[in-house]
C-alpha cells in the first residue's frame, strides 16, 4: 500500500486526510508483530472488544476482526458510531482501530499541560500514588499484577473493592477482580485476559492504554463534578460566614441602641427631690452609672465599629457588595445616638449639681427664716395686750408722762424691728421662688407675722392718740428715765442685731469669700470699744437717776416708766455679745480650714489634670502618625501597636486616681477650679477617644493582615504598596516633602493628584477616562481623598485573582449537566447537606421551556452572591 490518500466525509462534515499515515503505521505494526506474536493476540482481543462496545449500540457484534469487517457491512455500522473505515488487512485494521482509539479515547486526555499518552500516564500516577505495591511508570509491566487497576477503581469507588485484602502474589485474581468489577459496575467491557497479561513478559502497551483510557473517561466526569462542587461549597461558606457576621453586627447594634434608648429617659428625668439626702443619692447613682454601667458600653461601641470594618474588608476581599445595616443601625446612627446620650448625660450632671446647690441654699434660708421668725415672735409676744391697756385712765401725772415716754420708746423699738419684718418677708419670697417643699407653712407663718405687724401698727397709733389727748394734762416728765430709755432702746437693738449677726449662718465656696467674712467680723470687733462707751454712757444715766434719788430722797419704784429695759438687761446682753464674739471667731477659723482643704483638693486635681490632659493629647498625635512611623512587617507593627495599647491601658490608674480626686471635690461641694482648664469631663472624653483611636489603628493593621493573607500578597509587596502610597515621586530628594504633605498634613490620606502621580510612578499609563474609573473604585463616596486601606484594596485587586460570579455559574452548570437550571436532588447529591440546604432555601424557581417542577435558577443565585442582583 503506497502513497495512499484516503478522504472520508463524516456525518458531521468533518474530514480527515491521511497521506502515507497507514504505511507508517503498518511498518510499526509489522515490527511489533514480528517481535512478539503474543501482542497481536492481545490487540485482537482488546480491539475486538472495543469495537463491540460500540457495535452493540447498533445491535450487533464481530467475532473475527479481519473477516467480519471484510465485506464492510459491520464496518459501516461501526462508522455510523465512530466515523472511520478500514480494509481487510489485519495489520492495517489493527492500526486503523488504534488510530481511532487514539483519536476518540486518548487524544483528548489532558492533565496539567500534558496530553494523550503522557497525560493518561500522569493521571494514573496521581491516582495510584497513595497505594502500597503500586508504581505506575508505563503501560505494560506496571499493570501485570493487577494492583494498579484495582487501585484506580478503589480510588474512585472504594465501595466496590476491598483493597486491603488484595495480594501482590495473586496477579490473576487481582486482574479478574478489576475486570469483573469494571464490567459490572462501571460499564467497562472486559477487553483483556488476565492470563495473557500475566504470561506475557511485556504486555501490549496499546491494549493496556485502550483499557485504562476507559477508566479515565468513566471517572473524569465525576472528578469534574467534584471540583465544581468544591468551588460552590467554598463560595457558599464565605457567604454564610459573612451573613453570620452581619447578624452579629445587627444584634450588637440593636442591643447598644436599646440600652441608649432606655438610658436617655432616665437621664432626662428632671424631677427634683425635696431633701438634700435624696438628691445626693441621685448623684451617687449617676456616679455608679459613670463608673460601672457606661464603660462596658463604651467597649461595645468600639468593638461594633471594629466588627463593621472587618466585615466590610472580608466582603471586599470576596468580591461581595458592601454590608448595609438595617435602617437606623449604621455606624453613623450609633455615633449620633451616642452623641445624644453624652449631651443628655452632661445636662443631667449639671442639673444635679444645680439642684444640690438650690437645696443647700433652701436649707440655709429655711433655717434663717425660722431663726428670725423666732426672735421676732419672742419680741412681739404680749405687745398687743400691752398696747390695748387703758392704764393711763387712772394714772398720775408722773405715770402719764411715763406712759407717754414709754410709748415713744416702743414706737422707736417698733421702727427698729421693721427691718427684721422686711427680711422675714424677703426670705419667704425667695423660698417660694426657689420652690421650697414646705413653702405653705413658711407662707402661713410669714402672713401671720405680717398681719400681727399691721395690727401692732394700728394699736400703737391708737394708744398714741389716747396718750396725746391726756398729755396736756400732765407736764412732769422724768427726763433721766426718758433719756435712759431713748439710749437703751437703740443700744439694745444694736446688741440684738449684733447677736443675730454673730449667730448668723453662712455658706462660702472659696477662701476669698470666708476672708471677706473674717474682715467684716474684724471690723465689727473694732466697733466694740465704742459700743462699750455707749453702754457705759447708758448705764451712767441709770447711775445718775440713783444718785438723784439718793440725793433728794426720792423713793423709786425700781421701774423705768419709759422702758422695760433694765440696766441688768443691758449688762446681760452685753455679756452675751462678748460671749458670742470668740465663738464667731472659732466658726470662721474652722471654715477657713475647710476652704484651705478644698483649695488643696483643687490644686491636687489640677496638678494631675494638667499632666494627664497634655499626655492624652500627645498620645492622640502620636497615634495619628503611627501608620507611617512604625517599620517592619505587619505582625511586628501589630506587636508594637499592642504594646503601645498596653502602655495606654497601664496609664488607666492615673485616670482612676483623678476620678477619685474629682469625687472628693464634688463631695466637698467644690464646683470650680481656677488652677486648671481641664475638667473631669474633658479628661473622660479624651481618654475614651484615645482608647477608640488605638483600637481603630490596630484594627486597620489587622485588616491589612487579613487582606495580605486572603490575597496572597507578600510582605515585600505590601511594603511596596505602602512605599508607593507614602513616597510616590521618582525624584529621591522630593520624597521627604511628599511624606510631609501626605502623612503629616493629611493624616495618612492622598488627594487625587498625589494618587495619580503614585500610579504613574508605578508604571500605569493613565488617561482621564481610566483615572476617573479608578477613582470611583478607591473613592466611591467622592470625598476627594484616598485612604491607605482603599489603596491596598485597589492594588490587591490588580495583583490577585478571586472567584467571580461567572466562575460560580460555570461550576453550577457542571453539576447540572449543562442545563440552565438545577434540581433539588442534584444539589443534595453533589453538595454537603448544609450547603445544599442553603442553596435550596435561597434559589428562586427557574422559569423556562421544558423545565421540570422544582427546577431552581442557579444563574440569578450566583449573580446575587456577588451583589449583581438581589438575593
Amino acid at each position: 500500500m503506497t502513497a495512499v490518500e484516503t478522504q472520508i466525509t463524516y456525518s458531521n462534515s468533518y474530514t480527515i486526510h491521511h497521506e502515507e499515515a497507514y504505511m507508517t503505521q503498518e511498518e510499526d505494526w509489522d515490527r511489533d508483530l514480528l517481535l512478539d506474536p503474543a501482542w497481536e493476540k492481545q490487540q485482537r482481543k482488546t480491539f475486538t472488544a472495543w469495537c463491540n462496545s460500540h457495535l452493540r449500540k447498533a445491535g450487533t457484534q464481530i467475532e473475527n476482526i479481519e473477516e467480519d469487517f471484510r465485506n464492510g457491512l459491520k464496518l459501516m455500522l461501526l462508522l455510523e458510531v465512530i466515523s472511520e473505515i478500514v480494509d481487510g488487512n489485519v495489520k492495517m485494521t489493527l492500526g486503523m482501530i488504534w488510530t481511532i482509539i487514539l483519536r476518540f479515547a486518548i487524544q483528548d486526555i489532558s492533565v496539567e499541560e500534558t496530553s494523550a499518552k503522557e497525560g493518561l500516564l500522569l493521571w494514573c500516577q496521581r491516582k495510584t500514588a497513595p497505594y502500597r505495591n503500586v508504581n505506575v511508570q508505563n503501560f505494560h509491566i506496571s499493570w501485570k499484577d493487577g494492583l494498579a487497576l484495582c487501585a484506580l477503581i478503589h480510588r474512585h469507588r472504594p465501595d466496590l473493592i476491598d483493597y486491603s485484602k488484595l495480594r501482590k502474589d495473586d496477579p490473576i485474581g487481582n486482574l479478574n477482580t478489576a475486570f469483573e468489577v469494571a464490567e459490572k459496575f462501571l460499564d467497562i467491557p472486559k477487553m483483556l485476559d488476565a492470563e495473557d497479561i500475566v504470561n506475557t513478559p511485556k504486555p501490549d502497551e496499546k491494549a493496556i492504554m485502550t483499557y485504562v483510557s476507559c477508566f479515565y473517561h468513566a471517572f473524569a466526569g465525576a472528578e469534574q463534578a467534584e471540583t465544581a462542587a468544591n468551588r460552590i461549597c467554598k463560595v457558599l461558606a464565605v457567604n454564610q460566614e459573612n451573613e453570620k457576621l452581619m447578624e452579629e453586627y445587627e444584634k450588637l447594634a440593636s442591643e447598644l441602641l436599646e440600652w441608649i434608648r432606655r438610658t436617655i429617659p432616665w437621664l432626662e428625668n428632671r424631677v427634683a427631690e425635696q431633701t438634700m439626702r435624696a438628691m445626693q443619692q441621685k448623684l451617687e447613682d449617676f456616679r455608679d452609672y459613670r463608673r460601672i454601667h457606661k464603660p462596658p458600653r463604651v467597649q461595645e461601641k468600639c468593638q461594633l465599629e471594629i466588627n463593621f470594618n472587618t466585615l466590610q474588608t472580608k466582603l471586599r476581599l470576596s468580591n461581595r457588595p458592601a454590608f448595609m445595616p438595617s435602617e437606623g443601625k449604621m455606624v453613623s446612627d450609633i455615633a449620633n445616638a451616642w452623641k445624644g446620650l453624652e449631651q443628655v448625660e452632661k445636662g443631667y450632671e449639671e442639673w444635679l449639681l444645680t439642684e444640690i446647690r438650690r437645696l443647700e441654699r433652701l436649707d440655709h434660708l429655711a433655717e434663717k427664716f425660722k431663726q428670725k421668725c423666732g426672735m421676732h415672735e419672742a419680741w412681739t409676744g404680749g405687745k398687743e395686750d400691752l398696747l390695748s391697756q387703758k392704764d393711763y385712765e387712772s394714772a398720775s401725772l408722773m405715770e402719764i408722762r411715763a406712759l407717754m415716754r414709754k410709748h415713744e420708746a416702743f414706737e422707736s423699738d417698733l421702727a427698729a424691728h421693721q427691718d427684721r419684718v422686711e427680711q422675714i418677708a424677703a426670705i419667704a419670697q425667695e423660698l417660694n421662688e426657689l420652690d421650697y417643699h414646705d413653702a405653705a407653712s413658711v407662707n402661713a407663718r410669714c402672713q401671720g407675722i405680717c398681719d400681727q405687724w399691721d395690727n401692732l401698727g394700728t394699736l400703737t397709733q391708737k394708744r398714741r392718740d389716747a396718750l396725746e389727748r391726756v398729755e396736756k394734762l400732765w407736764e412732769t416728765i422724768d427726763q433721766l428715765y426718758l433719756e435712759f430709755a431713748k439710749r437703751a432702746a437703740p443700744f439694745n437693738n444694736w446688741m440684738d442685731g449684733a447677736m443675730e449677726d454673730l449667730q448668723d449662718m453662712f455658706i462660702v465656696h472659696s477662701i476669698e469669700e470666708i476672708q471677706s467674712l473674717i474682715t467684716a467680723h474684724d471690723q465689727f470687733k473694732a466697733t466694740l470699744p465704742e459700743a462699750d462707751k455707749e453702754r457705759m454712757a447708758t448705764m451712767g444715766i441709770h447711775n445718775e437717776i440713783l444718785k438723784i434719788a439718793q440725793t433728794y430722797g426720792i423713793k423709786l419704784s425700781g421701774i423705768n416708766p419709759y422702758t422695760n429695759l433694765s440696766p441688768q438687761d443691758i449688762s446681760t446682753k452685753w455679756d452675751t455679745v462678748k460671749h458670742f464674739v470668740p465663738l464667731r471667731d472659732q466658726m470662721l477659723q474652722e471654715e477657713v480650714a475647710r476652704q484651705q482643704a478644698n483649695e488643696r483638693l483643687r490644686r491636687q486635681f489640677a496638678a494631675q489634670a494638667n499632666i494627664i490632659g497634655p499626655w492624652i493629647q500627645t498620645k492622640m498625635e502620636e497615634i495619628s502618625h503611627v501608620s507611617v512611623d512604625i517599620a517592619g512587617s505587619l505582625e511586628e507593627q501589630m506587636n508594637s501597636l499592642k504594646q503601645y495599647e498596653q502602655n495606654i491601658i497601664n496609664y488607666k490608674s492615673n485616670i482612676d486616681k483623678l476620678e477619685g480626686d474629682h469625687q472628693l471635690s464634688q463631695e466637698s461641694l467644690i464646683f470650680d477650679n481656677k488652677h486648671t482648664n481641664y475638667t473631669m469631663e474633658h479628661i473622660r472624653v479624651g481618654w475614651e477617644q484615645l482608647l477608640t483611636t488605638i483600637a481603630r489603628t490596630i484594627n486597620e493593621v489587622e485588616n491589612q493582615i487579613l487582606t495580605r493573607d486572603a490575597k496572597g500578597i507578600s510582605q515585600e509587596q505590601l511594603n511596596e504598596f505602602r512605599a508607593s502610597f507614602n513616597h510616590f515621586d521618582r525624584v529621591r530628594n522630593f520624597l521627604l516633602l511628599c511624606l510631609e504633605i501626605i502623612v503629616n498634613k493629611r493624616n495618612g490620606m492622598m488627594d487625587p493628584d498625589d494618587f495619580r502621580a503614585c500610579l504613574i510612578s508605578m508604571g500605569y499609563d493613565l488617561g482621564e477616562v481610566e483615572f476617573a474609573r479608578i477613582m470611583t473604585l478607591v473613592d466611591p463616596n467622592n470625598t476627594g481623598v484616598v485612604t491607605f486601606q482603599a489603596f491596598i484594596d485597589f492594588m490587591t485587586r490588580e495583583t490577585a485573582e478571586t472567584d467571580t460570579a461567572e466562575q460560580v455559574m460555570a461550576s453550577f452548570k457542571i453539576l447540572a449537566s449543562d442545563k440552565m437550571y438545577i434540581t433539588v436532588d442534584e444539589l443534595r447529591r453533589e453538595l454537603p447537606p448544609e450547603q445544599a440546604e442553603y442553596c435550596i432555601s435561597r434559589m428562586t424557581r427557574y422559569v423556562g421551556p421544558e423545565s421540570p417542577p422544582g427546577a431552581l435558577d442557579y444563574i440569578s443565585f450566583s449573580s446575587a452572591l456577588y451583589g449583581e442582583s438581589d438575593l
